[in-house]
């Protein structure tokens, strides 16, 4: 399978949109398209994240620490840490949710 990040998802209007590219028993892979202010609320999962910015820019919460993402930076989300995701323009994504395989 080969997927084009660029061309799979167009960023929407006043929208966040997304598609599951990947999913298994080891985790989900999903591009997302977020409109400028576009948000995540804070918010915690059970299994670690891998958030990539793809293009355009974000700021990532992770645990009440604001990291500043563009285009190719990456951040790890722990499990049970809270975060929380706001484009702070037309951007997009990749989110690498890791399971625990045991």
């Amino acid at each position: 399978m080969v997927i084009d990040t660029r061309t799979e998802l167009t960023i929407q209007p006043g929208s966040v949109v997304s598609r599951t590219v990947v999913k298994n028993g080891g985790g989900t892979v999903t591009l997302f398209a977020f409109d400028q202010g576009q948000s995540l609320s804070e918010h915690t999962a059970p299994f670690d994240a891998l958030f990539h910015c793809l293009e355009g820019g974000f700021t990532v919460t992770v645990g009440g620490t604001p990291h500043i993402l563009t285009g190719g930076a990456m951040v790890l989300m722990p499990g049970g840490v809270p975060h929380a995701v706001n484009a702070d323009r037309p951007s997009k994504c990749l989110l690498v949710m890791l399971r625990n395989a045991n």
